[in-house]
């Protein structure tokens, strides 16, 4: 299994690079990887001719469009149509040139806003999605029903895990773009180095969010990659979850921020609670082994020692 080809999309992300340092430790060395400047995702001709080169025996789909509400709310065509073209490429491609494994990432945002807690695999589809980020989830869920589809029409071992929000080292602070606990992350600090000022934070602060460290969802992807799974879809999360308002105190606490928080309660909560039923995934063997302060803690201290090269995302 370690000599075989795998193509990792989107390996210079947070996760993608998560990822492949995983694998890597397990011993998995055949990679293929390209930048999005090598290969653009969303170009189907220059994907063709790229699977038709390399012929990866397994693909691991970490490529996609991200973002919080405000980028959600402002680019609605990019996170449709981007995430589209891209997964549609890399999907079609692996069924085409026989690709024998393939792993489709997405987000706990494809299930409905209003679905019983915690959120359960059988809940996708049955009702109205969250409108913070439905371009997102839209795009996200055809891909997980194409990979469905491939397995029930050809048996090919194509599977999606859906993580819950994910954070760690080589996330995005870019306070227009980032989701919010790196956006915490950098808010509280640079609040502390001008004399600990307030820090302003949208919403009222209620609603409950599950957090996962990237590296264990990076462990969820080299046990689908090493077992095969028996159904189509997998939470990936820790089962446990917090309010925003508990996690603004311990990021700030890690942090080392003094100073006060206001809450901005004009601005949107989006979903009121987003927690995973990680059952299935735990039934089968997995379980995180990351707790949020210690993740917080080895993210923040990543994000002080790369503060100079941290990527900007450019929408």
């Amino acid at each position: 299994m370690e000599d075989k080809k795998i193509y990792i999309a989107g390996h210079r992300g947070m996760v993608g690079s998560a990822v492949k340092r995983n694998l890597e430790n397990l011993g998995y060395h055949n990679f293929i990887l390209r930048s999005s400047a090598e290969l653009d995702l969303r170009n189907q001709s220059e994907v063709q001719e790229f699977f038709r080169n390399e012929k990866p025996a397994i693909v691991i789909d970490a490529a996609a469009k991200v973002g919080g509400i405000l980028a959600n709310n402002n680019y609605p065509y990019q996170f449709l149509m981007d995430n589209m073209q891209i997964q549609n490429n890399l999907i079609n491609e692996s069924l085409q040139n026989d690709v024998e494994k393939f792993i489709f990432l997405g987000s706990s945002c494809i299930y409905p806003k209003f679905a019983p807690q915690p959120l359960q695999e059988s809940s996708l589809l049955t009702d109205s999605l969250e409108p913070t980020n439905e371009w997102y989830a839209l795009a996200k869920i055809a891909g997980v029903k194409a990979c469905q589809a491939i397995r029930n029409q050809f048996g090919k071992d194509y599977v999606s895990l859906m993580p819950t929000n994910l954070y760690g080292t080589h996330d995005n602070f870019d306070l227009t773009s980032s989701h919010v606990l790196p956006a915490m992350i950098r808010k509280f600090h640079e609040a502390k180095l001008e004399g600990h000022t307030t820090v302003n934070l949208w919403g009222s602060g209620s609603p409950m969010r599950e957090f996962l460290f990237v590296d264990d969802l990076a462990r969820a992807v080299a046990f689908a990659l090493e077992n095969k799974l028996p159904e189509y879809l997998y939470n990936v999360g820790t089962g446990v979850d917090l309010s925003i308002k508990d996690l603004a105190t311990l990021i700030q606490s890690v942090v080392g921020h003094q100073g006060e928080i206001n809450w901005d309660s004009s601005k949107p909560d989006g979903t009121p609670r987003k927690l995973m039923d990680v059952s299935k995934m735990h039934e089968l063997g997995w379980k995180h082994q990351i707790e949020l302060k210690d993740g917080i803690q080895t993210t923040y201290q990543w994000f002080l020692e790369n503060q100079d090269n941290y990527k900007e995302v450019k929408l």
